[in-house]
């Protein structure tokens, strides 16, 4: 059996909001795998658990720039949030969306390869760390190229959107990049959410539709209208808008006579875990090497 220690509890417990005791046993249960344990809590304690998808798990900062039809996002990692607001960090997050969106780099090498004030973007970020004392990374961009219109939203430094439309009112482009940082879809339509997220939502499903104890064909009808529902959450087109939850997205659109082509959002450090110490253990193992020393 796997040993279960208190960090982990602790990381559970501030990934989802599920009580101590429920992430302990959780845990127990997944025999020490996080996903598993999350996946676990989500059948017993339903929506409290969700929260670990939208979870910022690392520093860093999003910068965005458009000119014209052109328009990028990156996102720059670091290890702590004081550096986040240091100037020239974010200073160089800007030059690099512009980078990107001037010079269309196939990746984060060619990135950065770029030229950027007497040296190269690679050489600048090697000096900044080398004057603050903290690693950075270039993680991710996405650059987009478009014949309609182009808007963007910045929430503080930690989530960028940018969004490809269309239509005369640009106050539109502008909602609807809003709309997005605030409710986080995952795809444009429902037919273009990734089938991974589809299946794992149908297994929940399942196990939450097997306890309920109801006969078969009732479970059925439970699952298949979880996974719809799941669906209508995470699509934007399909969302209640946030500025007038009495109409979706899409019948916003339609009445501003405007569509929205894609979208892209990045949340700083979204998938990236960061490192939980256990300092009891590590106390633990530093008394017990003195006893030996």
């Amino acid at each position: 059996m796997a040993v279960i220690t208190a960090a982990q509890v602790g990381e559970l417990r501030a990934k989802t909001d599920a009580p101590m005791m429920e992430c302990k046993k959780a845990l127990t249960e997944a025999e020490g795998d996080m996903v598993k344990a999350e996946e676990i809590l989500r059948v017993k304690l339903g929506g409290k658990a969700s929260k670990a998808a939208s979870r910022i798990t690392a520093e860093g900062v999003v910068s965005a720039f458009i000119a014209g039809g052109v328009g990028a996002l990156v996102e720059i990692n670091c290890e702590t949030d004081f550096v986040t607001k240091n100037d020239e960090f974010i200073a160089l997050a800007n030059a690099c969306a512009k980078l990107v969106a001037e010079n269309n780099p196939a990746d984060v090498a060619a990135l950065s390869a770029l030229p950027l004030n007497g040296g190269t973007v690679e050489s600048k970020r090697a000096e900044l760390i080398g004057r603050i004392g903290e690693n950075m990374s270039i993680r991710r961009f996405r650059r987009f190229e478009t014949s309609v219109k182009l808007a963007s939203y910045l929430h503080g430094t930690s989530i960028g959107v940018m969004v490809e439309y269309d239509g005369a009112n640009e106050q539109v482009g502008k909602d609807v990049a809003m709309h997005i940082a605030a409710m986080k879809p995952v795809s444009l339509s429902s037919d273009q959410v990734p089938a991974e997220l589809i299946e794992k939502e149908r297994s929940v499903a399942t196990l939450k539709a097997a306890e309920s104890g109801k006969p078969a064909e009732i479970a059925a009808k439970m699952i298949e209208g979880s996974v719809q529902k799941f669906l209508k959450e995470v699509s934007l087109l399909n969302q209640s808008f946030v500025k007038n939850d009495k109409q979706t997205v899409e019948q916003m659109l339609k009445e501003a006579n405007s569509s929205v082509k894609s979208f892209a959002m990045f949340v700083v450090g979204e998938g990236i875990e960061k490192k939980v110490d256990d300092f009891a253990a590590e106390v633990a193992a530093t008394v017990a090497a003195a006893k030996q020393a």
